[in-house]
């Protein structure tokens, strides 16, 4: 089991960033508002603009590179920390959805609830979001990237999205996030396994 921390305990705390002294990133939580798959907001009364340490500075580095590739686009991220307690409430809410397959199963925890993974995406100077082929939270086929090809000969999607697709792991790779096979947004900022073994669980 790993270590846990509340997240009313987390402002000053070493090991934690809040996302608003990140310059250069955009942020906007999708589940502290109505937008998202349950269709309510999931993180009140909870502030969840934090990521670890080593997140935060990995999404920096993503954010400087993007800038000296594309000065005009900027990251935007959708979610980043997710308590434990909200994780379980996603959970119940995919209950004999059959939609399981994109949550964590709160027993073993989602990597978001150790401030070790984002949602993420690019966004224009005027803030609007690269066309990506489906939004964020879009829980069919057409948002997994592995099944892009498949996607693009069916016409299901564009070659534009799959290139923004594309920029968006770039600019995630350069600072050694790794994506996931079923959602473009996701990513992750260390090894699984290493994460949930060594890192504080927020709950």
């Amino acid at each position: 089991m790993s270590h846990q921390i509340a997240i009313e305990d987390l402002p000053g705390h070493p090991d934690f960033v809040a996302l608003r002294d990140l310059p250069g990133i955009a942020v906007e939580l999708r589940y502290a508002t109505p937008d998202n798959f349950v269709g309510r907001d999931l993180y009140s009364p909870f502030d969840c603009a934090w990521l670890h340490r080593d997140a935060a500075a990995a999404l920096q580095r993503s954010a400087r590179f993007l800038h000296s590739r594309r000065g005009d686009l900027r990251l935007l991220v959708l979610d980043a920390l997710r308590p434990q307690r909200v994780q379980e409430r996603m959970w119940a809410a995919l209950d004999a959805t059959g939609l399981r397959e994109y949550l964590a199963d709160p027993v073993r925890g989602s990597i978001h609830s150790f401030g070790m993974a984002v949602d993420a995406t690019l966004v224009d100077a005027a803030g609007r979001e690269l066309d990506m082929g489906t939004p964020f939270d879009d829980l069919t086929q057409r948002s997994h990237p592995i099944l892009e090809p498949v996607m693009l000969e069916r016409g299901e999607i564009t070659a534009e999205q799959v290139a923004n697709r594309e920029l968006l792991r770039e600019v995630m790779g350069h600072a050694d996030w790794q994506g996931i096979t079923r959602e473009w947004w996701h990513f992750d900022a260390g090894d699984r396994v290493e994460v949930r073994r060594r890192y504080l669980r927020v709950l």
